[in-house]
């Protein structure tokens, strides 16, 4: 099967976080925080490493570390295998942290949603914006600057 088209949807989703970039970029690369507010995990931040996801529904994530820029850029391989091709995703996740005079600006994109991925897209952009308020409250809670990485 050829697939002439190659055109991709991208989910954005941007928040003012109230924290500077420093305290964010632990909780986006330190596997124990990631799994507070993400899901559980094997996480690296180095470019190169492969790593799961695991969703509280089941399912399992394939990722693979694509950029590090710390207190920057974060990006990685989000896949899902599934039968079903509408379910199947091969994506990309790219998170970009702003200085703001009120903190972080956070921009977090998922790039790679064909137009037959109506569902997984309407499920992913509802989904970010439910980890970017767990991760919110995460660093709500974790008033220690000086806490161990």
């Amino acid at each position: 099967m050829t697939d002439a088209t190659t055109e991709t949807r991208s989910v954005v989703v941007e928040r003012e976080i109230p924290f500077p970039p420093e305290k964010l970029w632990r909780a986006l690369t330190q596997p124990q925080l990631m799994e507070e507010w993400l899901m559980k995990n094997d996480f690296k931040p180095v470019v190169g490493h492969g790593f799961k996801l695991r969703g509280e529904w089941g399912g399992v994530l394939d990722c693979e570390v694509l950029a590090v820029e710390p207190n920057r850029t974060l990006s990685y391989t989000w896949d899902f295998a599934h039968d079903d091709p509408a379910y199947a995703l091969k994506s990309v996740v790219t998170f970009t942290l702003t200085p703001s005079g009120a903190g972080t600006r956070l921009r977090v994109e998922q790039a790679g949603f064909r137009p037959d991925q109506k569902q997984a897209f309407g499920g992913a952009h509802a989904g970010w914006r439910q980890f970017l308020e767990n991760l919110e409250q995460l660093l709500a809670r974790d008033n220690d600057p000086a806490r161990p990485s």
